[in-house]
């Protein structure tokens, strides 16, 4: 830092950085200027003045310029003290207006949600319909969406004739990537869609679990958990045609430990020469209305990104934002300048100089 008596901290650069607590302490700044130029005018005729000798004008022209020098530099000296008077009012002005730097750290907490997604990896997510393919274009946006969220805890499931847990519920965005990009068709032989047994796989990963009465400290880590949003996202094009549970019965199992429910049906709703490539909705909407979520279509990769941006918008936990400010006072800086150039003024006013400049 440097110190108080550098014209620095009158730098225009200097001046950028501070922010005024009172502002309109600077207004009076010209007020004071114009009240020292009614005073000048007013009393100029009623001055009086003191004629000096400076000697005896030498013949020599460089002794007549001498002279003229000497004269200037008085008339201007008369200025001095009402400048100082001036100058050490302005400074204190600018003092009182407290100028100050301030350094704002932001913090944001947020306890974020729980989300499992449940991706059909059917021998009909191979289809062309959403090119490349459904699982393809599923995929890629399922990824763009992990990119998307923050402070979320994201899970992955996949199923075709059976479910398996891929991902449990992770933080680690990149892995949860990883898995996504390794999706294909051929992960799972059992041919199907067991849309009921892959809900019952994500209720799994997402239940809560009671922990013992004698440890306070899990009960209350339960406690946090459990008041964290709790959602999934399951992406299928067909019906449920395997599995061990029905999906109506998982639904209502996912409802029961309030964890909302998002279908999505991938893929055109006509038939092709493929068996089960039929997209059926009326399954899939059944799921969203038991699971209190919605149902989408998405019928190529610009609505698939549509769905997953509205879910996102949809899903977004509460985010708490702390402000902590730095505050710098430099007020002290120009209260020092105002006190010398007043003192100044005074040392002007009550000494042989003050009379010399004024006359």
């Amino acid at each position: 830092m440097k110190p108080w008596y550098s014209l620095h901290w009158f730098s225009p650069s200097q001046w950028q950085q501070f922010k005024l607590a009172h502002p309109l302490a600077l207004w009076l700044i010209p007020a004071v200027l114009l009240l020292i130029a009614i005073r000048y005018y007013l009393s100029r005729k009623s001055r009086q003045r003191l004629k000096m000798s400076l000697g005896q004008i030498s013949a020599e022209p460089g002794s007549w310029m001498g002279r003229q020098s000497v004269q200037s530099l008085l008339s201007l000296g008369r200025y001095l003290l009402p400048l100082c008077m001036f100058l050490g009012t302005a400074c204190l002005l600018i003092a009182l207006a407290r100028p100050q730097i301030i350094r704002e750290l932001r913090e944001e907490q947020s306890e974020g949600i729980d989300i499992m997604l449940a991706m059909d990896v059917s021998v009909s997510m191979s289809e062309s319909d959403i090119l490349p393919t459904r699982l393809a274009a599923a995929r890629r946006v399922a990824q763009a969406f992990v990119r998307g969220r923050r402070n979320d805890r994201i899970g992955l499931v996949i199923f075709a004739g059976e479910a398996f847990s891929l991902c449990p519920l992770t933080t680690d965005y990149n892995l949860l990537n990883q898995y996504l990009n390794d999706l294909n068709d051929g992960m799972i032989r059992t041919s199907g869609t067991a849309i009921g047994d892959a809900l019952a796989r994500c209720i799994n990963r997402m239940r809560d679990r009671p922990a013992a009465s004698s440890d306070t400290t899990q009960a209350k880590t339960e406690q946090w958990k459990s008041e964290r949003s709790k959602v999934i996202i399951l992406l299928s094009d067909g019906d449920n045609t395997a599995g061990n549970l029905d999906p109506i019965t998982a639904a209502s199992l996912a409802k029961a430990f309030n964890i909302k429910i998002y279908t999505i049906a991938v893929g055109q709703p006509v038939a092709s020469a493929s068996e089960a490539s039929t997209v059926d909705e009326g399954i899939l909407k059944k799921i969203a209305t038991i699971g209190k979520g919605s149902f989408f279509r998405a019928v190529d990769s610009g609505r698939l990104k549509t769905v997953f941006a509205q879910i996102s918008q949809l899903e977004k936990a509460p985010v708490r934002v702390r402000v902590y400010e730095d505050i710098q006072d430099y007020y002290r800086i120009y209260m020092y300048w105002g006190i010398t150039f007043l003192l100044g003024t005074l040392l002007l006013k009550n000494t042989i100089f003050g009379n010399v400049l004024e006359d």
